[in-house]
């Protein structure tokens, strides 16, 4: 079934159903605009939200990144913004696939439909031009028809006079007759070819013209209606396609998730802060009531009682633990006071205090207690950064002194790298001086050297600073500066020994409180070995990976900071978690 055989004289309602079909085009092409603006937005707005909480770069939130819940948020910022990426990629494909083609396609069928409309209004016009003729003709071929039974009546009439002047006018009558028929049937015959023209071109219209253009514009509209069907289902396919990697970014978004570690991230905290300081001891009754002898405490802190009641603007006073503004200092004392000589503890007072004993058991008091007044108000505050790191925590400066070592070691590679390239280079050109000038590589090979020079002199520059600031794992004991009868400053090391050094060298002090003397870290002999239990990413600065049952050399065991140093056969050695190998300590 087709319209020009069953709608052959539809001819409007063809018109308007066509004209509805292209409307729905249209109106799905305004649709499918206004999906891909919202996709478009809905991604703008996600990209938006993940560079808002994304951290800026050097920030403290980029710092905290090593934390796997910070970690894990930034992966989901990255997720979303790969998400609204395929959101973007959405828009486009239905901007490009579906609206910019069927933007062409109706205008292509816009002006099919305009075609085929005109084809018939021309067949039409010429069949109604046609029909004019006919009429004109059939009225033409009436009017003359009477005027000639007229003219006969007439002639007939006249023929009935006897009288002679009658029968002039009588066969004047009878020749108007004559022509009258004669003309009336010129325009019969004209009406019958007329007739006949028309109904010739009629049958033509309605049985071959008008259901050739009717079944034109079905062929169109049924073309229209597939297209339209192909582009609903590509309006689903489109985000189809994009749904895997939709699905992905969820994946992610869900492996972040279970990517938190908390005990790791417990651990990375106390590798990142850790500073290596033993906590303080107890501080000792010092009797000031039987003398002036007082027993130093070693790595003391508080504030001692008793005759510090006494000291006053001095109590009031912030007191920088960590720094060397509190070294008590080693000027000889006034004229009116002089150290005291040694004597028991409880023996009686030494003679030799000068004009004013209590002058100067004051300024003793001060002097000596004035360093130990501590709280975490100011173990919070940090001194001035400084080039060897010394305003660092022990355990943290090592671990900076190596990192910069480590950059440094890698420099210098590649400026000796590049220095071997430049030598070759210069012996090409020696041999072949078509290829180049030997010369021109001289301002090179200088800077090159240089820069060698350079970077070799601050890398024992700071391997000195490290091996001054100890190995790395090894735990650091501060002292009290405590002031003996016949001593300013005493100064003790971690492994007890005296040490008379009244001001140390500046590029080898970690803090003022503490001794600088270290002993340089060498390589030790395996104290075991131990199984991994669990993989282990060391992801962290100073911590080795390993793998769920890898066998590893024990090289230094755990301190109390549930770490432990291992090392592998090639030599390559950091801190693993305690609670994650299995451990056997040689007897």
């Amino acid at each position: 079934m087709d319209w020009g055989t069953e709608l052959w004289d539809q001819y409007d309602v063809i018109e308007k159903h066509t004209q509805s079909g292209l409307d729905l085009v249209e109106k799905y092409v305004k649709f499918v605009k206004e999906r891909t603006e919202i996709e478009q937005n809905y991604a703008k707005q996600l990209r938006n939200l993940t560079k808002k909480y994304s951290p800026k770069r050097g920030s403290k939130e980029e710092q905290e990144c090593r934390f796997s819940n910070h970690q894990s948020f930034l992966d989901i910022l990255n997720e979303m913004n790969d998400y609204a990426g395929q959101r973007e990629l959405i828009a486009e494909n239905m901007m490009m696939n579906i609206c910019i083609e069927l933007t062409k396609y109706l205008q292509e069928l816009k002006l099919e439909r305009k075609t085929h409309l005109s084809d018939c209004k021309k067949a039409q016009q010429s069949l109604e031009s046609t029909y004019k003729q006919l009429d004109n003709s059939k009225k033409r071929f009436e009017r003359e028809w009477r005027e000639a039974e007229k003219a006969t009546q007439y002639a007939e009439k006249t023929d009935q006079d006897i009288e002679r002047e009658w029968r002039r006018s009588h066969f004047v009558a009878k020749q108007q007759a004559h022509m009258r028929t004669h003309i009336a049937e010129e325009c019969k015959n004209d009406y019958a070819a007329q007739l006949q023209r028309y109904n010739k071109e009629q049958n033509q219209f309605y049985f071959t013209d008008m259901p050739l253009m009717f079944n034109k514009l079905q062929d169109m509209d049924e073309r229209r209606v597939g297209k339209l069907a192909q582009t609903y289902i590509l309006f689903a396919d489109t985000e189809k396609h994009v749904m895997p990697i939709i699905g992905k970014c969820l994946e992610g978004i869900t492996r972040a998730g279970t990517n938190v570690n908390e005990k790791n991230d417990s651990l990375v905290l106390i590798e990142q802060h850790k500073s290596g300081f033993e906590r303080p001891g107890d501080l000792e009754f010092e009797d000031y009531s039987q003398g002036i002898n007082r027993a130093s405490s070693d790595s003391s802190l508080g504030t001692p009682k008793g005759p510090l009641d006494l000291l006053g603007k001095n109590k009031s006073k912030p007191f920088w633990l960590f720094s060397k503004k509190s070294k008590p200092s080693s000027s000889p004392l006034t004229p009116y006071s002089t150290p005291p000589a040694p004597s028991p503890t409880n023996g009686p007072p030494s003679p030799k205090f000068g004009r004013d004993p209590l002058s100067y058991c004051l300024k003793e008091i001060n002097k000596t207690v004035k360093p130990r007044i501590s709280s975490f108000r100011t173990l919070r505050r940090t001194p001035a950064a400084t080039e060897d790191f010394g305003h660092l925590p022990p355990e943290q400066r090592r671990k900076r002194l190596q990192q910069k070592i480590d950059d440094m070691s890698k420099e210098l590679q590649k400026e000796l790298d590049q220095s071997e390239a430049l030598g070759k280079m210069k012996d090409v050109y020696e041999k072949n001086p078509q290829m180049g000038d030997p010369t021109s590589l001289a301002p090179q090979i200088n800077q090159t050297t240089l820069n060698i020079e350079r970077l070799r002199g601050d890398l024992n520059k700071y391997e000195s600073w490290l091996a001054g600031a100890g190995g790395r794992g090894e735990s650091l004991r501060y002292s009290t500066h405590s002031l003996n009868n016949n001593t300013g400053n005493s100064v003790y090391s971690p492994d007890g020994a005296h040490s008379d050094e009244s001001t140390p060298d500046a590029s080898q002090a970690i803090y003022a409180e503490f001794d600088d003397d270290f002993e340089e870290e060498e390589l030790s002999a395996p104290i075991g070995q131990c199984t991994a239990l669990y993989n282990f990413p060391g992801s962290s600065e100073g911590t080795i990976a390993m793998q769920e049952g890898e066998i590893l050399a024990v090289v230094e065991e755990d301190k109390g900071d549930g770490w432990t140093r291992v090392r592998r056969d090639n030599g390559d050695e950091g801190y693993i978690p305690t609670s994650y190998a299995n451990i056997t300590l040689n007897k």
